[in-house]
């Protein structure tokens, strides 16, 4: 995988010494990975660091999308880019979209006229008009390390298929966050 800054690093060094979350997504222009990254950029790094986890985005574009989809998102966890595809094709993540399964994202805000809409714009509005990746390509989500150790693995079947954060916080080991938008009651 490449950082930000286009350094090279091997993909197991990721988790080699600590438990991972790792989550790839489609591609940097998708407004439902957009709204996903938002969402994992509300993870406290408190929250990670009590239960010794690390969190990381993979994209499959150029390192040169990292720094302006941080910014756009919000995210401030580690990000990197797998611009050949190679690890997804080794993790079997599937080009194409399985609409026989039906799935509903909590992590998605925007409905799919809006969303497209607003990813076009991005594209169109970009230093070069660019899909930052391959759009049929699917991502996942897996826990993984020390080590070899594998503790979850999700592929992605259509767009929305992706797991809800809480589920993978949870099977790693770290609180959960609250994502409702009901604005909270105290009790004196």
């Amino acid at each position: 995988v490449l950082d930000a800054d286009g350094r090279s690093i091997p993909f197991k060094a990721l988790y080699a010494e600590h438990k991972a979350i790792v989550v790839f997504v489609r591609n940097f222009l998708c407004y439902i990975c957009k709204e996903y990254v938002e969402d994992l950029a509300k993870i406290p790094r408190a929250f990670l660091q009590e239960a010794n986890v690390r969190l990381i985005v993979i994209g499959q574009s150029s390192y040169h999308h990292i720094k302006p989809f941080c910014s756009l998102t919000g995210y401030t966890h580690e990000m990197y880019v797998d611009p050949q595809r190679e690890i997804y094709k080794m993790l079997g993540m599937k080009r194409g979209e399985d609409n026989s399964v039906s799935v509903w994202s909590p992590h998605v805000k925007s409905n799919a006229l809006l969303g497209s809409i607003k990813s076009m714009w991005r594209a169109m509005t970009g230093p070069a008009f660019d899909f930052q990746g391959d759009p049929a390509q699917q991502g996942g989500a897996l826990i993984l390390g020390p080590g070899n150790e594998v503790h979850f693995l999700h592929l992605d079947k259509n767009r929305l298929d992706h797991v809800p954060i809480n589920t993978i916080l949870h099977l790693a080991g770290v609180k959960t966050v609250d994502y409702t938008k009901k604005p909270q009651i105290i009790d004196i």
